[in-house]
């Protein structure tokens, strides 16, 4: 989602949304009442957009860590290479 254009989206719709709610009522403040109303609920709604494809893409990259660790796990094992310390600056290693 690209911010700039989701934001001139979103005026468009409420402008549109501000313009049809004044001819069905005729009041300017029942008009902008219901226009803020549908504002806050379709920020509501793009910031769980944002959120989902953030969990999204953290669950992806996940999945790919494990798979990567599954696969480096295999490699030790085909070659019975026994586990080796960390080589740490700083740390003993016995």
């Amino acid at each position: 989602m690209y911010a700039p254009r989701a934001l001139v989206s979103m005026l468009g719709a409420l402008a549109v949304f501000a313009i049809v709610t004044y001819f069905l009522n005729g009041s300017l403040a029942s008009t902008l009442i219901q226009t803020l109303i549908c504002a806050v609920l379709m920020q509501v709604g793009y910031f769980l957009a944002v959120l989902y494809l953030v969990w999204k893409k953290a669950r992806e990259k996940e999945k790919q860590a494990s798979e990567m660790a599954k696969l480096a796990g295999d490699d030790k094992t085909a070659g019975n290479a026994a586990p080796r310390p960390l080589q740490r600056p700083g740390h003993f290693n016995r």
